[in-house]
């Protein structure tokens, strides 16, 4: 259990801004890109959370609905 959460805390993820695989943990729940400087607070071993996963699909989702209803009001 230890080596797995050590294994991930030490891992490189793809940045979400650029989309190298620069992002690196520097401390509890904050992540740094190397290639365009970014700093985030994300989860404390891992880049993404699940929970952060899903709350992002959802705000997409939303976004979309409202994109759709603003495009039907305007033809109509």
């Amino acid at each position: 259990m230890v080596k797995k959460i050590e294994i991930s805390q030490h891992a490189k993820y793809t940045c979400s801004f650029c989309g190298k695989t620069k992002m690196k943990r520097q401390a509890v729940g904050i992540w740094h890109c190397g290639s365009c400087m970014k700093t985030v607070a994300g989860g404390a071993w891992t880049y993404n959370t699940t929970s952060a996963v899903t709350v992002k699909s959802a705000i997409r989702r939303l976004k979309d609905l409202k994109d759709q209803q603003n495009l039907l009001i305007k033809y109509l």
